[in-house]
């Protein structure tokens, strides 16, 4: 196939879908994914479509929003791996709140296993995913129907939410930057996000690659309120998405990577090299890689209450020795 040929196949794709993955590209008009970014970015240059990591897109810049349709086709191997390793984060009879996508929506059919949660949440398919779970009860909100992205927005999904306190939000969007944080493309999806953050201890932001480094119109979680990003593996060549992961991590964001060779702890490296190498830590079935935290903004969760009990194992120690001391005396 000509390369005029193979383009307009893709435009065609693209026009049809709203957005398309360069896998799937790549196996339609059959040659390497290598290509087909070629053919996207020479289309990208002509205003035809937009290039995004992992895929293509209409073009529309930072007001345009993909469907749902469109979203589940894009990156489906990486929300996979992320909803594996985000639900080892996740602890029999908690209650969390998971917002709409269709990453957290493969994370719901990952808690579906858990016993004893409570998952509260604006978004149709995260409850559909969860309704058949045994002990897994499910509170939705209130709100108008986005039928975009089968979310409840609105007024009435905010006010729901209102006194709420659980002990993690699992949150995803349109992008991520360490300048912005998480963002969307639509304002009533940015406003229910906000409440749904302030209504827990923690935010677990779940964001493949390809979001890492995009900037859309409207911020929904800033960067200094995000506990911790679940993201998986970036190709070598995407150093847009290795830059912003770093910088993340820089401002206390800790990172956990899917997919990664190696497992890690939080206090250990990953394929950065970084100092403090420690392995064999894995969540749920995939390996992870934490980046280590720079600062002293946040704490690894758990870490500070096992030097509590450690120190206090050892103060108890020196008091059974003094009395038995004592005793012989």
């Amino acid at each position: 196939m000509f390369a005029a040929e193979r383009r307009q196949l893709i435009l065609e794709m693209v026009r049809a879908n709203g957005a398309v993955s360069l896998r799937e590209l790549a196996r339609v008009v059959q040659t390497s994914e290598v290509t087909v970014r070629r053919d996207v970015r020479a289309l990208e240059a002509e205003g035809l479509l937009d290039r995004r990591h992992g895929g293509a897109v209409l073009p529309g810049g930072f007001t345009r929003e993909s469907g749902f349709p469109q979203k589940s086709h894009l990156a489906t191997a990486e929300k996979t791996a992320i909803a594996d390793l985000a639900a080892g984060l996740v602890d029999e009879g908690e209650a969390i709140v998971v917002g709409a996508g269709t990453t957290t929506q493969e994370l719901a059919r990952r808690l579906a296993r858990v016993p004893g949660l409570t998952v509260v949440t604006n978004s149709l398919l995260v409850a559909q995913a969860l309704a058949h779970a045994n002990r897994v009860e499910v509170v939705m909100t209130g709100g108008t129907l986005r039928g975009s992205n089968y979310a409840l927005v609105g007024s009435g999904a905010e006010q729901s939410l209102q006194g709420l306190r659980v002990s993690k939000a699992f949150l995803s969007g349109s992008g991520l930057t360490a300048e912005r944080g998480l963002s969307t493309s639509n304002m009533l999806s940015a406003s229910v996000d906000r409440a749904l953050v302030q209504a827990a201890a923690e935010v677990v932001v779940l964001a493949d690659h390809s979001k890492l480094g995009t900037d859309t119109m409207f911020q929904t979680v800033p960067t200094d309120v995000i506990t911790r990003l679940v993201t998986d593996e970036s190709p070598g060549h995407d150093d847009r998405a290795a830059t912003e992961l770093q910088a993340l991590a820089d401002q206390g964001v800790q990172i956990a990577v899917a997919g990664a060779s190696g497992g890690g702890t939080a206090n250990g490296t990953g394929a950065s090299g970084a100092p403090g190498a420690s392995g064999g830590d894995s969540v749920g079935r995939q390996q992870r890689r934490d980046v280590p935290l720079p600062g002293p903004r946040r704490q690894v969760p758990g870490a500070g209450l096992r030097s509590a009990t450690a120190l206090g194992e050892q103060g108890g120690g020196a008091e059974r020795a003094r009395v038995a001391d004592m005793r012989r005396r």
